[in-house]
Order: C-alpha cells, then structure tokens, then sequence
C-alpha cells in the first residue's frame, strides 16, 4: 500500500512562494498519477493540479495558472507544487493524491479517481 505524506505548508505573506511535496513511501511514484487538491474551512474540495505518469502531460486549476507549478522527481519518489504570487483565498489545506495507472500520458481532475490520499498540509496566506 502506497502512503502519501505532504510537506511544505506553512505562512506566508501576500505574494509569497511556498513549495509543497508529496513523498510516495510503500510503492515508487512512478506508477502513480497525481494530483494536487485543497479544501478551505466552509468549502467543498476542490482540484489544483494533475501530472500524468510521464511528467509531460499535466492540467492546472484556471484561477492558479501562471502562479502554480506541478512537477515530479521519481528519483525521489516524489511530487511537488510550486506556488508563487500566493493570495489570500490560496489559503487552504493541501492534499495529495494518487491513483495507480497503466496511462502514462492520462491526467484527471476529479477527485474520485483518486485512491490514496495524504493527511493533508496547511498553507496560510497573510494580507
């Protein structure tokens, strides 16, 4: 069973950068597509980012493009979330997530296409 930790989240102040990983432990990330969620206090969940298996192939959330980057080291063992030019409403809690998948180039929005799940970090943005 693949475990999910995320790292990274902290405060930071209005058009701060903050980098989050997501470290695979039990099973190499590179059998995983991945994505980035965040869920506020008093909201739904709602999708950040995705990478495919390949590393070539990801989506971004329209409010967050230009600002968010995703990427995968699975040297590593790893996914990251590079956010820059951070805003107040980025504050949320981060999750990472994972499904196993034979696609190298399929990417999914939709969090119900995710089986494993990480505890989650704290991002805060400070105006």
């Amino acid at each position: 069973q693949v475990l999910l930790v995320e790292s990274g989240g902290g405060l930071v102040q209005d058009g701060g950068s903050l980098r989050l990983s997501c470290t695979f432990s039990g099973r190499p990330s590179n059998a995983y597509g991945v994505a980035w969620f965040r869920q506020a206090p008093g909201t739904e969940r709602e999708f950040v980012a995705a990478i495919a298996r390949s590393g070539t192939m990801n989506t971004i959330k329209d409010s967050v493009k230009g600002r968010f980057t995703i990427s995968r080291d699975d040297a590593k063992n790893a996914v990251y979330l590079q956010m820059n030019s951070l805003k107040p409403e980025d504050a949320a809690v981060y999750y990472c997530a994972a499904r196993k998948t034979e696609s190298l180039w399929d990417v999914s929005a939709f969090a119900e296409r995710y089986d494993d799940w990480g505890q989650g970090t704290q991002v805060a943005v400070s105006s």
